[in-house]
């Protein structure tokens, strides 16, 4: 049994004793009846066994007595639900065995009458649009801030459109070698639209044999994967799931990450450790962040102190009016714990939106490419030229039909360097991560100039039209 349970079930009969004393003087004309020697004890033994209050009448010193000793297990009864409140939040999760009750249990518990056996029942997670209202017209008539107010209606409305990703993979055994499937880790996602997409990171479902997406209401389902893009770190799922289910999804509630401000206050929802549907808030700490997943940068990326940890990645974050402006993915990890330290990133929703776009109408995402292969920096230090050399072209691609010429040898065997780029649009072009930027910024079919260096000496301007980039091509 949990701990907090264990003091659940102790303090919950104490916090009920006053209601009790109402009944003292019908019980007290029973216990004269009752021979002394087995008569029960004034004072519990235990005090998870404190079946009844006990007092020696009204106006006595036992009654006073009595009177400051619960006085003093109610005040110990509101500190173990204020540190209950607490616990319960962290663990009421689907993928693990609560035994404990939610805090609101324990406020209703110290105010309203309960039975002698209190049964401890699973946390339900489900939160239906009137369960909502109730809630939030609950949270009014206790009183809390309307800051607090705030924050209770954005997790309302935006927990059930977050969901847990788990990742499952085939793994041969050692000794049997029969294929099991093992979860590999699990992440968080949420709903994009009404007709099953989900959409998280891409490690969280990289190298999975089988991904299963769970719901608000602990519904799980099968997922299979629609497309993905790993340099920006996004995936789309689908959901094998009946029309009428899908039909009581509900989409997350889009935003803008343009305009966004330093100190502007935002919200964290996801499975961190497991611990589904968990709610972390802050601010947004910094602008304009870059984060390298892979050979192309993610840009205008958001830094936020809310609390991010293993298992919030693919989560939402959202802004005070609980509209989504980033999808949280990783962390500052100086310590190599893999905990939050206050650093979290999230690639901006402006970004996703035409990744996500992408990838339900093509099944992946359309990014533009030259059709050259690129040689290794190493090799233009050494001339001491700046620029990306390249190395080979790609037969009948823009770069092929412009005339771009790459490297080779004579028939002598010597090296001959190709061209070398220089820039794109008249954006200077020093390395390889400058023409990846330049070409991010694109579109397939747009139309570029660009400017090469050719023998060492003369230099040419070439206009083509940008192609689609084979992933995993090597070309660019």
């Amino acid at each position: 049994m949990q701990p907090a349970s264990r003091v659940a079930r102790c303090l919950g009969p104490v916090v009920r004793q006053r209601q009790h004393l109402q009944q003292w003087h019908q019980h007290q004309a029973l216990l004269a009846a009752v021979p002394q020697h087995q008569q029960p004890h004034s004072v519990p033994r235990r005090l998870c066994n404190v079946p009844k209050a006990q007092a020696s009448g009204a106006g006595g010193p036992e009654t006073e007595e009595g009177n400051a000793l619960l006085s003093k297990l109610g005040a110990l009864a509101a500190g173990a639900a204020i540190f209950l409140g607490g616990y319960t939040t962290g663990i009421a999760s689907s993928s693990m065995v609560a035994d404990v009750r939610t805090a609101e249990s324990h406020r209703q518990e110290m105010t309203a009458p309960a039975p002698a056996s209190l049964p401890v029942k699973p946390v339900s997670l489900a939160l239906p649009d009137q369960a909502a209202k109730e809630t939030v017209q609950a949270a009014q008539q206790a009183g809390l801030a309307a800051d607090e107010l705030s924050t209770i209606r954005v997790f309302q409305a935006n927990t059930p459109s977050v969901v847990n990703v788990t990742n499952i993979r085939a793994m041969q055994s050692y000794y049997s070698m029969d294929v099991e499937r093992i979860p590999a880790g699990t992440g968080s996602g949420f709903v994009w639209d009404r007709q099953g997409h989900v959409v998280t990171n891409f490690h969280v479902i990289k190298g999975a044999s089988e991904v299963k997406v769970t719901l608000l209401d602990q519904s799980t389902y099968s997922a299979k994967v629609v497309g993905f893009d790993p340099d920006k770190d996004v995936a789309v799922l689908q959901l094998d799931m009946p029309e009428e289910a899908r039909a009581a999804l509900q989409p997350v509630s889009l935003g803008s990450s343009t305009g966004l401000m330093v100190g502007q206050r935002v919200y964290a929802i996801g499975n961190p450790f497991g611990l589904d549907h968990t709610l972390t808030q802050g601010i947004i700490s910094g602008l304009g962040r870059e984060l390298s997943t892979g050979l192309y940068p993610i840009k205008n990326v958001i830094q936020t102190d809310a609390a991010i940890n293993p298992g919030n990645s693919g989560g939402v974050l959202l802004d005070s009016k609980g509209n989504l402006i980033g999808i949280n993915t990783a962390i500052a990890d100086p310590t190599g714990k893999g905990s939050s330290s206050g650093v979290g990133f999230a690639i901006p929703i402006d970004t996703v939106k035409g990744l996500v776009g992408q990838i339900l109408q093509y099944g992946r995402v359309m990014r533009p490419s030259l059709g050259v292969v690129i040689a290794p920096p190493q090799a233009l230090q050494r001339i001491g030229e700046k620029g990306v050399l390249v190395l080979d072209v790609t037969p009948g691609s823009p770069a092929e039909r412009a005339g771009l010429r790459p490297t080779s040898r004579n028939a002598a065997g010597d090296l001959i360097l190709g061209d070398i780029i220089t820039s794109v649009d008249g954006a200077p072009v020093a390395s390889a991560r400058d023409l990846l930027e330049q070409l991010d910024a694109k579109r397939v079919g747009d139309k570029v100039v660009v400017d090469v260096l050719r023998g060492g000496r003369q230099r040419l301007s070439f206009s083509l039209q940008l192609a689609d980039r084979v992933l995993g091509s090597g070309t660019e």
